[in-house]
């Protein structure tokens, strides 16, 4: 009697389980660009960075979690026209008073909790792991499921994650915000 009655329990709860999907974006038409001011006047600079991969994980047609991880090789600026001036700013950002990207070449943020204000509305807490170091982060986004997209705008300190270059804790050349425009395409 036990042996059945365990039995129907562990078919009960399979039954009740809704197995996760991974849906993977499409790298070639999600984006992010990236913008950084100055502080005391207008203007400073922005570009695009490119995921490596990256995936949602659906649960009874929500999404509920995921992955994506950014390539830090791939930043290109694309406010300065000058073509030495544009590789000696990328450089810049590339070493070590910036991303470091010899030592940290990925970033990635991993999706925790997904609140739905709406069908269409969510708020999303995730990871965000630069530079080996990771922080919680969160931010507002929109999904569009006929065009199969999600979209958001958000910024981070960048000294949260020691991005310490010309912050206003030292000089106040620089904004410590960052900001990010993402589209993820699924």
């Amino acid at each position: 009697m036990k042996t059945t009655m365990t039995i129907l329990l562990i078919l009960v709860s399979l039954l009740k389980t809704t197995p996760e999907q991974k849906s993977q974006i499409d790298i070639t038409k999600s984006q992010i660009k990236w913008s950084c001011d100055y502080v005391f006047y207008f203007n400073g600079h922005h570009g695009t960075i490119d995921f490596q991969e990256g995936f949602f994980i659906i649960e009874e047609g929500r999404i509920t979690g995921g992955e994506f991880i950014i390539d830090m090789n791939s930043i290109v600026c694309l406010d300065i026209t000058d073509k030495e001036s544009n590789e000696s700013l990328v450089n810049h950002i590339k070493d070590p008073d910036f991303f470091d990207v010899p030592r940290f070449p990925k970033s990635k943020l991993t999706v925790t909790k997904v609140n739905y204000r709406d069908e269409t509305s969510l708020e999303i807490l995730a990871d965000l792991e630069i530079k080996d170091k990771t922080l919680p982060v969160q931010f507002r986004a929109k999904i569009d499921t006929n065009r199969s997209e999600l979209t958001t705008k958000f910024k981070i300190d960048r000294t949260r994650w020691e991005i310490n270059y010309n912050s206003t804790i030292k000089d106040g050349a620089i904004s410590d915000a960052i900001g990010f425009e993402v589209v993820l395409s699924f």
